[in-house]
C-alpha cells in the first residue's frame, strides 16, 4: 500500500512540473459553477433508482499508466465499460478520473464517448483539473435530463492534482400516484495522499449540501477506508446528514482487487438501500458499485432537523449512521 501511494505521488509531482504553466492558472482557487436549467418534466419513472459508480482510471483498464496507451487501446478499454454500462442498464452513472480531450488518454472525451456508446442521452463532465498534458475530473451519465448542474472544484493541493465533485439534479417518480421528485446525485473524488486534504474536501461537500432541500445520494473515490484514523467517509456519514451500506463488511473492497474499500455510496435519510453490489467485472483499478435506492417516504427537511448532527461535528465523534438492505 506504502508502495503504491509513493508510486502515485512521484507520478502526480511529475505531472504537476510538465503542466505547471496551465495549472497555475486553473487551480488557484477553489470554484463552484451552477448552472440552472429550465424544468423538464422527464423522470426516471420506476419503484427504485438503480446507480453505478466507476472511477474509470483514465481509460487505462487495469494497466500500469495511460500515457503508454495507444488511443485504440483506451477506446477499446472505454467500449469493454460500454458493455458493462449497457447489461446492468442504470438509470444514472457516476464517473470519477474521468477524462476530457487530453494527450496522455487519446485525445478525446471519455465521457462523451461512453454516453454515446452506453446510450446515454444525457452526460455532464467537470474539468477539476487541467493542464498541458492532462484534462480530467469527475462526471455523470443520465437516462433523463439533468435540471441542474454544479461543478466543484475543491481548493488546489499541490502536489497532487486538484479533485472535485460534479452534482446533478434529476426528477425521479417513485410512485406513479404522485409527483416525481427531484434528487441530487454527486460524482466525488477525494485527494489520495493526506488525511488533511480529504477533511478539507469533505467540508467542501456538506457546506454545498447544507441548504439543499432534496434526497441526495453521493457516489465515488474517496481514497478512504471506514477503520481508518480519521476516516474522511465516517465524517462524511457523521456530519452530512447521509448513511452508508454495511461500513465495516469486509467482502466489499473496490481497489486492488477488493484489499481495499476505497469506493461508497452515501444516502440521505429520506433513501434506503435495496441492492448493494461490487461488481466483479475488470474494466478499471477500482471495481464498479451498483446500487438500488428506494424512496422511504420521509420529508429530507425532517430527516435533517431530526440529525443528532450540529455545527460541532467537527469537534465531536458523531453518531455513525449505518444502514442495510431494505427489506
Amino acid at each position: 500500500m506504502r508502495s503504491n501511494f509513493l508510486n502515485r505521488l512521484l507520478y502526480s509531482l511529475i505531472l504537476c512540473t510538465a503542466s505547471l504553466n496551465s495549472l497555475a492558472g486553473s487551480l488557484s482557487t477553489s470554484a463552484t459553477e451552477l448552472k440552472n436549467i429550465p424544468p423538464i418534466g422527464e423522470a426516471i419513472q420506476s419503484e427504485a433508482l438503480t446507480l453505478l459508480s466507476l472511477n474509470l482510471a483514465h481509460g487505462r483498464k487495469d494497466g500500469p499508466n495511460q500515457i503508454f496507451l495507444s488511443t485504440n487501446t483506451i477506446r477499446s478499454n472505454l467500449q469493454d465499460i460500454a458493455t458493462l454500462l449497457t447489461k446492468v442498464n442504470a438509470d444514472v452513472v457516476a464517473l470519477q478520473e474521468a477524462d476530457g480531450p487530453s494527450a496522455w488518454s487519446g485525445k478525446f472525451d471519455h465521457v462523451a464517448y461512453l454516453s454515446e456508446s452506453a446510450g446515454y442521452d444525457w452526460n455532464i463532465r467537470s474539468d477539476h483539473a487541467k493542464g498541458n498534458l492532462i484534462n480530467f475530473g469527475t462526471g455523470l451519465l443520465s437516462t433523463v435530463p439533468f435540471q441542474e448542474i454544479i461543478s466543484h472544484d475543491f481548493p488546489k493541493s499541490p502536489p497532487t492534482l486538484r479533485k472535485g465533485f460534479t452534482l446533478g439534479k434529476i426528477g425521479w417518480q417513485p410512485d406513479k400516484n404522485k409527483p416525481p421528485l427531484a434528487v441530487d446525485i454527486l460524482s466525488v473524488h477525494l485527494d489520495f495522499s493526506r488525511k488533511s486534504v480529504r477533511e478539507q474536501q469533505i467540508s467542501d461537500i456538506i457546506n454545498v449540501l447544507e441548504n439543499r432541500t432534496y434526497p441526495v445520494i453521493i457516489l465515488g473515490d474517496f481514497n478512504s477506508n471506514w477503520l481508518a484514523s480519521g476516516s474522511a467517509i465516517r465524517r462524511l456519514a457523521e456530519c452530512g446528514d447521509v448513511k452508508v451500506f454495511k461500513p465495516e463488511a469486509e467482502n466489499l473492497g473496490t481497489y486492488k482487487s477488493g484489499k481495499h474499500r476505497l469506493d461508497w455510496v452515501l444516502l440521505s435519510g429520506d433513501l434506503d438501500f435495496k441492492r448493494y453490489e461490487v461488481l466483479p467485472d475488470i474494466v478499471s483499478d477500482h471495481q464498479p458499485i451498483l446500487t438500488e435506492v428506494t424512496y422511504n417516504g420521509n420529508s429530507h427537511l425532517n430527516t435533517k432537523a431530526n440529525s443528532n448532527t450540529s455545527s460541532e461535528c467537527d469537534d465531536r465523534p458523531g453518531s455513525v449512521r449505518e444502514s442495510g438492505l431494505n427489506e
